[in-house]
């Protein structure tokens, strides 16, 4: 297929900023519990461990989140590993008085670590749009706009459950359900949702539980009219989700396996997918999340910004994230009491009347970061400069 050419480094697409006099950088890992356990494919979550970056710039700080778990088993990276990377790789190239794309520049020499290097250039976005005294979309020159609402049900343990569970979120007017799937908990489960649900805007996660020996298992979805099917095979892969895509009629959306905008560009080109998420916290921050929605939106491919089920400082960045105009596809952007009975900034992410979210208000992520919650969870701080 004819592909439009690769976003170039603009300052419509990547702030030009110049990094400000540094006076500390610390490192926090907090861990809150979830209001109910959450299930994948290959994992259950209690709790939400969290490495924070907080860089201050006299009496301003910017706040960026580290997406990663504390364990291995959604991505290699761990909050240890990024702990790890952070300070030793990547706070070394951060010099006053360069500027972001020069930054960017010298993260390349660092080879993957994403969410390391997400959670600081998220923190310096937002330290420097608050000295710059505007709100993160406004720096990359987007428009403010309600963010349509999704939420993403983890596998459950029975189908009732599960219905009680979509029905809540129909009643809390959330735009898009999506829900977990594994082998064996698939085809009869979804079945039964779009019976009770027959225009629900629905979509399934698999989270890569399948193989391409499950396409034509993967086949039977079609007939229940699913937006979507979000990566069935393994996270590596984009050349056996090009050919399940030709053997199915329901559009395929690439998450785990795209990590850069040349992920992107290889999976649109060989028609691994008709739908990509874009998690910000996944593919090194903002700034290439924004040109992988910018590529994909001139190439006709619709994105959606996906949940790694932050706390409200990445939640703040998912919605401010949301304002560009790739994203028509609801994303994974819930209410706070959804996962958390209390969390570490305000004001928590809730719906207004018609299922949206308002975008914070103020400088830089908007969201006010409470360092009497950040000590409640706290389970280590470290001052790396």
């Amino acid at each position: 297929m004819s592909t439009q050419p690769i976003p170039d480094n603009s300052p419509s697409m990547l702030p030009t900023m110049i990094i400000p006099q540094i006076t500390k950088i610390e490192a926090i890992t907090v861990n809150l519990p979830f209001v109910t356990p959450f299930s994948i494919s290959s994992y259950t979550w209690t709790c939400k461990e969290a490495l924070l970056i907080k860089i201050s710039a006299g009496e301003l700080s910017g706040w960026g989140e580290c997406v990663a778990d504390p364990d291995p088993f959604y991505s290699p990276e761990t909050t240890v590993s990024c702990h790890h990377i952070i300070k030793e790789f990547i706070l070394p190239v951060l010099k006053p008085g360069m500027d972001f794309p020069e930054f960017e520049k010298e993260m390349k020499h660092i080879r993957g670590n994403m969410m390391a290097k997400a959670a600081v250039e998220n923190a310096l976005l937002d330290l420097i749009a608050k000295i710059e005294g505007v709100p993160l979309y406004k720096m990359f020159g987007f428009e403010p706009k309600k963010i349509m609402s999704g939420i993403s049900i983890g596998i459950k343990g029975s189908i009732d459950e599960l219905l009680t569970a979509v029905q809540d979120a129909i009643d809390k007017k959330y735009h898009r359900v999506k829900m977990k799937i594994k082998k064996g908990k698939d085809i009869e489960w979804v079945e039964a949702v779009r019976n009770s649900y027959p225009t629900l805007q629905l979509m399934v996660d698999a989270n890569g539980d399948y193989a391409i020996e499950d396409a034509k298992h993967l086949a039977k979805l079609d007939k229940y009219g699913l937006t979507m099917i979000e990566q069935p095979l393994s996270y590596s892969d984009i050349y056996f989700h090009s050919k399940l895509q030709k053997s199915i009629e329901t559009p395929l959306c690439l998450d785990e396996s795209i990590h850069s905008l040349e992920d992107a560009i290889t999976a649109v080109e060989l028609g691994s997918c008709r739908i990509v998420n874009i998690k910000e916290g996944r593919v090194g921050g903002m700034a290439e999340a924004v040109r992988i929605a910018e590529y994909c939106h001139k190439n006709g491919i619709p994105v959606w910004s996906g949940g790694m089920d932050e706390t409200g400082i990445g939640r703040a960045f998912n919605i401010h994230l949301q304002t560009a105009p790739a994203f028509t596809i609801p994303g994974d952007t819930s209410e706070t009491k959804l996962y958390f009975k209390e969390d570490i900034v305000t004001p928590p992410v809730t719906l207004d009347q018609d299922g949206y979210i308002s975008i914070p208000e103020g400088s830089g992520i908007g969201v006010k970061v409470e360092e009497d919650m950040v000590k409640k969870f706290e389970m280590k701080r470290e001052e790396m400069v």
